[in-house]
């Protein structure tokens, strides 16, 4: 008889600007795709079962812990760690700590759940800083981009972190042996970019690691053989909101467009499916949920503001993470010897 496990799932039921009516009708989703997959339901169990999506759960497969208190969207990290303990948020992390679960899924306040789990979670051995990492399309299927706004700066030593981090992520779930690294800068050149990046080059260049040397923004979603770009929060953040912004704006400008006229909306008609199916090629929603890697365990950020499409993609993320492995993986990594800058070159 096999003595295999299915992964457990924590749910921060009640996080994110939606909550119980996207997070509740997710899991529903999920049950249905994967029947493997068992989930920890953590909120308010009497508004849980009230809900009127919790009749399509299969309740065989879920467990509820209760909880008295929810994290706002603004409430400040500091006050969490010191108010918030029997928060829906900080319970699903306590449950990836305990055993009870094998990653834990939320929507909720982004600082808040990064400062939550460095706390509860502790940092992996030989990780100074967390990185959110978040996956893309680009011309070649997709990439993961870190940091995306866990850290306003980084050193040249945490970048390199960041890389390995994101390359072991990109071997367990994409199953690619050698994933091709970039390094994101002003132009691909060895003379351009500040001296971090100048530096954190060299130390790439003495890695294992398949480094590409440095690309360019355009280069993220044009270059087909590209699977993973580092660049320090701050960067990551602003061009990453940039992008979305963006994309946001072709598509509301082209539905104006087709709106205008009758010759326009007849155009629509015949444009359709193209139009169809290059939404759901870039659908913001199929890449919804980003890693929090450097943890010692699983917490999968959704959007805030995800449906339940989306946070069912989240979830789906956190299953695969923990399928494969992912922190055994990096852990493992880690602890084969890290480059360091040359006396000679670090910077006075």
């Amino acid at each position: 008889m096999s003595t295999h496990k299915p992964p457990v799932i924590a749910i921060d039921a009640m996080g994110g600007d939606i909550g119980l009516d996207v997070t509740l009708t997710a899991i529903a989703l999920i049950q249905k795709r994967h029947n493997d997959v068992h989930m920890l339901i953590v909120g308010d169990e009497i508004a849980i079962r009230a809900h009127k999506a919790f009749p399509a759960i299969d309740d065989g497969r879920i467990c509820i812990r209760h909880t008295t208190q929810v994290v706002a969207m603004d409430e400040a990290p500091a006050s969490v760690l010191r108010h918030k303990t029997d928060s829906s948020m900080w319970k699903s992390i306590e449950a990836v700590r305990d055993g009870d679960a094998q990653a834990c899924v939320s929507a909720g306040n982004t600082g808040a759940l990064m400062a939550s789990s460095r706390y509860i979670l502790k940092m992996l051995p030989g990780i100074s800083r967390p990185a959110i990492c978040a996956v893309v399309p680009s011309r070649g299927g997709h990439v993961h981009w870190l940091d995306l706004g866990a850290n306003v700066d980084a050193k040249p030593d945490q970048l390199v972190q960041f890389a390995v981090m994101g390359s072991e992520l990109v071997k367990a779930v994409d199953e690619k042996a050698q994933p091709i690294v970039g390094l994101l800068n002003i132009g691909e050149e060895a003379i351009k970019g500040n001296d971090i990046v100048k530096e954190t080059s060299k130390l790439l260049e003495q890695t294992g690691l398949n480094y590409c040397g440095f690309v360019e923004g355009n280069d993220i979603f044009l270059k087909e053989h590209l699977d993973i770009v580092v660049c320090d929060g701050f960067v990551g953040n602003v061009a990453l909101k940039s992008v979305e912004g963006i994309a946001k704006y072709i598509q509301t400008t082209l539905e104006q467009e087709f709106r205008h006229s009758i010759f326009s909306k007849i155009a629509a008609l015949f444009s359709l499916p193209v139009l169809r199916r290059t939404k759901r090629r870039i659908d913001p929603r199929t890449y919804n949920g980003a890693t929090l890697l450097g943890l010692q365990g699983i917490v999968i950020k959704s959007h805030g503001n995800a449906d339940a499409f989306a946070f069912a993609n989240a979830i789906n993320v956190a299953r695969l993470e923990i399928t494969n492995g992912i922190i055994g993986h990096i852990r493992k990594q880690l602890e084969q010897p890290q480059p360091r800058i040359p006396a000679e070159d670090t910077p006075a």
